[in-house]
């Protein structure tokens, strides 16, 4: 969902291995057709490119648990390219498989796909992102809205601790993508704490300070640098709305010599980890891609066995079975090495060493 930032060495390693990620997945897409004809579902990812996690994370904790179950899977990469998307479902259901779980690249793209899927009598499950409107059976994601209050709750406790709360800090708004439903669940999340302390005089929102981004941290990166210009330097607060969004902002204060600022992120990123271990960003947004890929492959699963889903939720009219996010900050960002998310030797390495204590 969300963009590495391309400005420091970390991003750079991260880009090759999304190039590598991005090889080894265009080789299993182009594998023989036959490899996918036994499958009873299929998983079709969007890309590598606008997070490594799809790889890295998502494909091997689903297809773990789909192994465990006895289903077969087949997972695929369109790599950004919603036409191959759509050739890779029609492979899979021409296949028949039974089960779509579809992580849309945009609306469009993924209301096609879903109509073709549901129209050879298969079932479509939104993972991750939803695509509203669709006909879909279920959506499995964590709870968007309640990631953005996580946001706008962190920026303000920080603003508190840091004494800034009571003295009308001037606070901006870099969002992600506008055709992502999640980045307006974000949004309406942080928006929901935030809106009120701007009505009543409690924060003032920067000149030019709410913009969406098309989660391009190069363009989060610029456009923050044009909110500095606008307002003489004096933003005291930012939400972003990842963590690579995060970085950007971190950048931009650096290269303007300024002091550090409360700034959300989200996703846990290595990057925003070491940013938030040297007191450059507030916190960052966890979400289990490991509780949210069993969580998928376990509806999955019941569909295929014939079984009942659970669901906790509707978002925008669809079943849902919504994930609870979690605040990372310094005081408890070890969480993420317990549970195998980020290691320790991503972080804590070279100038970000003496921060892990």
């Amino acid at each position: 969902m969300s963009t590495f930032s391309r400005t420091t060495t970390a991003l750079l390693g991260a880009v090759l291995v999304a190039g590598s990620l991005a090889a080894v997945a265009a080789a299993r897409v182009a594998g023989p057709a036959s490899h996918a004809a036994a499958a009873q579902v299929c998983v079709l990812l969007p890309d590598t490119k606008t997070s490594v996690r799809y790889e890295l994370f998502d494909r091997p904790y689903l297809a773990a648990a789909f192994k465990k179950a006895k289903v077969s899977a087949t997972i695929v990469n369109a790599q950004g390219d919603a036409q191959k998307m759509r050739s890779q479902a029609d492979d899979c259901v021409a296949s028949g498989a039974k089960v779509v779980l579809l992580d849309a690249l945009d609306p469009g793209s993924g209301t096609a796909i879903t109509n073709a899927v549901v129209s050879a009598g298969a079932k479509v499950i939104d993972y991750d992102r939803l695509v509203v409107g669709s006909k879909a059976s279920y959506y499995v994601s964590f709870d968007n809205v309640k990631v953005g209050q996580l946001m706008g709750k962190g920026l303000v406790a920080d603003l508190k601790k840091k004494g800034m709360y009571a003295k009308h800090p001037v606070v901006s708004e870099l969002n992600g993508g506008i055709t992502d439903n999640n980045a307006k669940l974000f949004k309406q999340g942080y928006d929901k704490i935030l809106n009120p302390l701007y009505k009543n005089g409690t924060f003032k929102k920067a000149v030019g300070g709410d913009q969406w981004t098309d989660w391009d941290n190069q363009k989060g990166l610029k456009i923050f640098e044009q909110m500095l210009a606008r307002n003489s330097n004096k933003i005291d607060a930012s939400i972003a709305a990842n963590d690579g969004l995060a970085n950007s902002v971190v950048s931009a204060l650096k290269n303007h010599g300024l002091k550090p600022i409360p700034v959300t992120g989200q996703d846990a990123t290595p990057q925003g980890v070491q940013n938030i271990i040297s007191g450059w960003q507030s916190g960052t947004v966890y979400k289990s891609v490991r509780t949210e890929a069993n969580a998928a492959a376990a509806a999955a699963i019941n569909i295929i066995k014939g079984q009942p889903v659970k669901t906790n939720g509707k978002v925008s009219g669809t079943k849902s079975i919504l994930l609870t996010p979690v605040w990372v900050t310094k005081s408890n960002y070890k969480l993420l090495f317990k549970e195998g998310f980020v290691k320790k030797g991503q972080v804590c390495v070279g100038a970000f060493k003496k921060y892990c204590t």
